[in-house]
C-alpha cells in the first residue's frame, strides 16, 4: 500500500490503516514500480528526413509538436526526463509548461544549447560555408568562450550543461572518434558550471574524448561508444557515470536510410553500434555506474523502454537495469530520494504493468498505470 498526499508519497507499508476521504486505486496484482527516468533524450524533435529537418524547418515548427513527445514519454512510464539539448531553449520553454500544468509531460532536467566547437557535432558541417543556421547550438571556442557559453545556458534556465566533447555519428564532421575540445577547455566548462551548481552531461564517443572528460570531473558520459580499458578504470575510480544508448543502433540502421542520411553518417553508425554494446558489457562487469538513456529522439518518443531488453542482453540482470532508470538515474540527476524510489517523502511518481519484469523485461514496454505528482496521467 502507498499512501498519496499532494504530490508526495506520504507512507508505504503492506498493512496501512487507510484514512478517512482517501481515494483508493486497487491495482490488483499488477507489479508497482517508482516512475522510470531516462537522462539522455532530445524530446523536441524527431527526424522524419535528414535535409528536410535541416532545411524546411524552423524551431517553430519543433515548437508546436513538442508537447506530443513529451506525452508519449509520460505514458510510456517515464515520469522523468533529463533531456541533453535543444535548439533554442526549447526544451526549457517545455518543462516551463509541464511545471505550471500547462500540458502533460514528464519532470524535465533540460540543457537548453549544447556547447560544440568550430566543426563539431553540434556544427553544421559538410555544407557550403555561406548555408548558416543559428540557435542549434552553442558554438564556442577557447576557455573563455565556453566559459560564457556556460554561463549563457544558465541564465536562459538549463539544469544541466551538455558538452560535445568528441565527434558524433547523425552530423556530417569527419571522425566519430576525435576528440572535439581541448582538456583545458573541457576542465574550464565543468569549473564554470560547478560554480553555478551545475551537472556536466558529455557526449563522446571516442576513447580520447571520454578521457578528458571523466578527467575534467563530468557527471556522465553520453554513449561512450569507443571507450577503452583506461576508460572504463577511470570511469569506476572517479564515480563517472556512463550513459549509453545501446537500443538505437538497431532503429537507426534499419530506418536511416529511407530518411536520405548521407552514407557517410550511416558509415560511422556502422563502425559504432556493436561495439558500443560490447563495451556496455565490458563497463557492466567491470563494475561502472551505468544510468539509462536512450537518445529518444533520434528514434521515435514513447519507446524509451526498449532499451531495457538490451540491457539485460549484454550483461545486466533484470533488476539492474530497472535500477539504471530508477535509482541509478537519480543519483545522476542528483535528485536520490525523490524520485525512482517507492518511498516516504519521495514524489508521487508511480507506474504499473500487469506482469512481472523481473521474469520478462519487456513487460516495461507495456505500461498500463502512470501517477505523476500524485495525478493519474494513464490508466
Amino acid at each position: 500500500m502507498v499512501l498519496v498526499e499532494g504530490d508526495v508519497i506520504k507512507q508505504v507499508g503492506s498493512a496501512l490503516a487507510i484514512p478517512a476521504g482517501y481515494q483508493v486505486i486497487d491495482l490488483g496484482g499488477a507489479t508497482l514500480l517508482p516512475g522510470l527516468i531516462d537522462c539522455h533524450t532530445h524530446i523536441t524533435s524527431q527526424p522524419t528526413d535528414y535535409y528536410e529537418d535541416i532545411f524546411r524547418r524552423s524551431p517553430i515548427d519543433y515548437a508546436v509538436i513538442a508537447h506530443l513527445y513529451a506525452k508519449r514519454t509520460l505514458d510510456a512510464g517515464f515520469t522523468t526526463v533529463r533531456d541533453v539539448g535543444a535548439g533554442e531553449y526549447l526544451d526549457i520553454a517545455l518543462k516551463r509548461a509541464i511545471d505550471k500544468g500547462s500540458i502533460p509531460g514528464p519532470r524535465m532536467v533540460p540543457a537548453g544549447l549544447p556547447l560544440s566547437s568550430t566543426g563539431g557535432h553540434g556544427d553544421l558541417t559538410g555544407f557550403s560555408p555561406y548555408v548558416k543556421i543559428e540557435g542549434v547550438s552553442a558554438v564556442a571556442d577557447g576557455v573563455d568562450q565556453v566559459r560564457k557559453a556556460v554561463r549563457q545556458n544558465v541564465k536562459f534556465g538549463a539544469d544541466v550543461i551538455k558538452v560535445l566533447a568528441g565527434g558524433g555519428v547523425l552530423s556530417e564532421e569527419e571522425h566519430v572518434g576525435g576528440p572535439q575540445y581541448t582538456q583545458a577547455e573541457l576542465d574550464a566548462i565543468v569549473d564554470e558550471a560547478g560554480m553555478w551548481g551545475r551537472k556536466v552531461a558529455a557526449h563522446a564517443h571516442g576513447a580520447e574524448p571520454i578521457k578528458r572528460a571523466i578527467r575534467a570531473g563530468v557527471a556522465s558520459v553520453e554513449h561512450a561508444s569507443l571507450i577503452d580499458d583506461e576508460g572504463i578504470r577511470l570511469a569506476k575510480e572517479r564515480g563517472t557515470y556512463l550513459v549509453m544508448d545501446i537500443y538505437n543502433d538497431d532503429y537507426i540502421l534499419a530506418e536511416y536510410s529511407r530518411m536520405g542520411y548521407p552514407e557517410k553518417i550511416m558509415a560511422k553508425e556502422r563502425v559504432v553500434g556493436r561495439t558500443q554494446r560490447e563495451n556496455f558489457r565490458k563497463a557492466a562487469q567491470a563494475g561502472v555506474k551505468l544510468a539509462f538513456g536512450t537518445d529518444a529522439g533520434v528514434y521515435p518518443h514513447g519507446t524509451n523502454a526498449k532499451q531495457f531488453a538490451k540491457e539485460v542482453e549484454w550483461g545486466l540482470t533484470p533488476i539492474q537495469a530497472i535500477q539504471t532508470a530508477t535509482v541509478n538515474a537519480a543519483d545522476l540527476l542528483g535528485w536520490s530520494g525523490k524520485v525512482g524510489v517507492v518511498a516516504s517523502g519521495a514524489f508521487a511518481d508511480l507506474i504499473a504493468v500487469s506482469g512481472d519484469p523481473l521474469k520478462d523485461i519487456s513487460e516495461l514496454e507495456r505500461v498500463k498505470f502512470v501517477m505523476k505528482a500524485g495525478e493519474i496521467v494513464k490508466r
